[in-house]
């Protein structure tokens, strides 16, 4: 049975983008239950989740779990997933048996909402899941440590754009969803082709590894390998018969959304940037970078640059590399070297 009011929103993976997501609705008055690990866990247990936004920084109370045995699922739960794509496999296998109070499972009954980069976690969630949406996420939110997140977002904090997946007639809960996700500060607009938005938001996540591997995009040869990773995508796209979103109906989406310096937090990089930063041994760089190589295989377009770009940013992470380990011009002439 599928159930139009929301109960409780479950965010599996209450890191940067998840843990801002759940502790604004949970501001909003809606409840939440926030799963996370290790020293994060510990942290938002013991003291909470302490959330910095322009509005300021405050702690936010929500219970916490560490995986989906600490839930006791009920109907009309919404599961939105926030871990890394490369996580997304085992985590919706973890999730989609677990009883729902009523008899069925929560791949039977619940709604899954994918709030990740890339375009495969919503085609890895309906193995297992009945009920999928994806969500375009416009959120730059950045860990801190564990326990603080922090997210820089103006005059909204972040632009979440939904739809069902596969396209066609939307779920009977994402409305309420939408409607909740307004109320707790973001814009999220419910639109019928959802994966048009993830595949024009993927293109510019292939800067992730151009970020992570040389430090920053800002310089001229990193800001070439930029464009010439994002040119070679576009091939591979219209080769593959994908009509990403407009740049301009994109622009026109986020309108005057920008970012803004928060008291006290230094801005850092994006996700994969983050990642080595902490360390944490693996990146989702396959699920971006990885997308466009897979593309141009399946249809017949090399792609060199983000091949390259793939492999670097795995090496890098495997060897516990910090960011800018990398020459932007050499990635480029190595690259085009091998095409």
């Amino acid at each position: 049975m599928w159930h139009r009011d929301v109960v409780r929103y479950v965010i599996i993976g209450a890191g940067a983008v998840g843990g801002t997501i759940g502790g604004l609705l949970a501001e909003a008055g809606r409840e939440v239950v926030l799963v996370a690990r290790g020293a994060h866990l510990d942290a938002v247990r013991a003291d909470g989740l302490h959330l910095t936004t322009p509005a300021g920084a405050r702690t936010v109370t929500a219970p916490a779990a560490g995986g989906p045995e600490d839930v006791e699922l009920r109907p009309g739960d919404v599961l939105v997933l926030a871990v890394k794509s490369q996580d997304t496999a085992a985590t919706t296998a973890q999730w989609a048996g677990r009883p729902v109070t009523g008899g069925r499972t929560a791949g039977e009954d619940l709604l899954l909402v994918c709030a990740q980069n890339g375009v495969d976690n919503e085609r890895t969630a309906l193995r297992r899941f009945a009920r999928v949406a994806g969500m375009c996420v416009w959120l730059p939110a950045t860990f801190l440590e564990p326990g603080r997140v922090s997210a820089a977002g103006s005059p909204v904090t972040g632009v979440l754009t939904l739809g069902t997946v596969p396209a066609g007639a939307p779920d009977p809960d994402l409305a309420a969803v939408g409607a909740d996700l307004e109320a707790a500060g973001f814009r999220a607009p419910v639109v019928e082709d959802v994966m048009a938005w993830k595949y024009a938001k993927l293109l510019s996540n292939l800067g992730n590894a151009v970020e992570a591997l040389c430090g920053s995009t800002r310089e001229p040869a990193a800001r070439e390998l930029l464009a010439a990773a994002g040119a070679e995508a576009r091939t591979v796209l219209a080769a593959a018969g994908v009509e990403p979103t407009s740049p301009e109906e994109e622009a026109d989406a986020r309108g005057d959304f920008t970012l803004v310096d928060l008291p006290g937090v230094t801005r850092r990089g994006g996700s994969t940037w983050q990642s080595l930063v902490r360390g944490a041994g693996s990146v989702e760089a396959a699920y971006l970078n990885g997308e466009i190589v897979l593309l141009g295989a399946l249809h017949g377009v090399p792609a060199p640059v983000n091949a390259a770009l793939l492999r670097l940013t795995e090496q890098a992470a495997a060897r516990g590399d910090q960011p800018g380990s990398h020459d932007a011009a050499e990635v480029l002439a190595a690259a085009r070297a091998a095409a």
